[in-house]
């Protein structure tokens, strides 16, 4: 058994610290008692001090030693990993939430049908380095790469329209991807772009990003959401598209200049073919590490440290009072 924090075992000497130093509480009012009263309730009261003294001492001891926190080791765990790094870069702007796409026999969202689907294929990812960024009007980092794709799948599906803002950044997203991608000693580096529009917002140009990707060893997929139909029929009638302006022509010149592709879903069928095709890539490298858990000991000192602060407690049991009878 080790501790995580032996250094919270300074703090032993804490209570006697403070009852030598502090300044006692003034006395109150005494209660004249007759002299073989007052000897008895003495010697009864010295017992009880000394037993509630001892207890106190034990339910501090094990209070310090749950916060220094115990811990055992676990045998090692081997984790296979591909030597892969795949970073998701998600659009949550505003036209995210247009209801256009076609996921099985119901019209859902843009952003729905990216989340099923992308929730699904971050959990098959099992052995490669994954993160997830969200991008509108700012890109951020939502999960830094790890090998917990569960983790990251939580997070996307707790992802909303409009976290990030209502506009697109797709260059700073790409830069932001890079940015944590380059850190890393993988030999593969993927970065899926999900995005429905163009670049309206960002400091960075998205082929300018393009280049520091390629530079950079980045392969970039790109994946255009949306209908791509001109009209949407509803009611028995015909409506314009209320959002049609996907950048075709950059989100191919994005993957192109990377080495990677540029793929169209229109509906949560093209959608799913997207992320398989992206899930065949091969990995350059197998491999597998050790991973040595540590299981926590600190509940069962805790729980001690609390049973004995119950029993410090006054309890009186409440004497029943006589009713004076009329």
């Amino acid at each position: 058994m080790t501790f995580a924090w032996p250094w919270m075992f300074l703090l032993l000497p804490l209570p006697w610290l403070v009852w030598k130093f502090l300044p006692p509480t003034a006395p109150g009012a005494a209660l004249r008692l007759p002299q073989p009263v007052a000897l008895a309730q003495a010697k009864s009261a010295g017992r009880i001090r000394s037993w509630r003294v001892v207890l106190a001492a034990v339910a501090w001891l094990a209070l310090v030693g749950a916060a220094a926190r115990p811990q055992q080791p676990a045998p090692p765990q081997a984790i296979a990993h591909t030597g892969r790094a795949l970073m998701l870069a998600v659009d949550c702007s505003g036209s995210m939430a247009i209801q256009d796409m076609r996921f099985g026999d119901t019209v859902v969202s843009r952003f729905a049908a990216v989340k099923a689907i992308a929730q699904r294929f971050i959990a098959q990812r099992s052995g490669d380095d994954v993160g997830l960024i969200l991008f509108g009007t700012q890109a951020y980092l939502l999960t830094p790469m790890t090998f917990d794709v569960d983790a990251v799948a939580k997070q996307m599906a707790g992802a909303a329209v409009g976290l990030a803002g209502r506009e697109t950044a797709i260059g700073d997203a790409i830069v932001l991807g890079i940015k944590h991608l380059s850190a890393l000693p993988a030999r593969a580096r993927v970065l899926v772009l999900l995005t429905d529009g163009v670049n309206t917002a960002g400091n960075v140009a998205p082929l300018d990003a393009a280049k520091l990707a390629k530079a950079a060893g980045v392969r970039i997929y790109t994946i255009g959401v949306g209908s791509s139909a001109q009209a949407i029929s509803a009611f028995g009638m015909q409506f314009a598209a209320p959002d049609n302006q996907l950048d075709v022509h950059v989100l191919t010149q994005i993957a192109d200049t990377t080495g990677g592709r540029f793929f169209r879903a229109s509906d949560g069928g093209q959608l799913a073919q997207a992320y398989r095709s992206i899930d065949d890539l091969e990995p350059l490298a197998r491999g597998e590490s050790l991973l040595r858990p540590n299981r926590e000991l600190y509940p069962w000192p805790l729980g001690l440290a609390l049973l004995l602060g119950c029993a410090l407690l006054p309890w009186r049991m409440p004497r029943p009072r006589r009713v004076a009878g009329a």
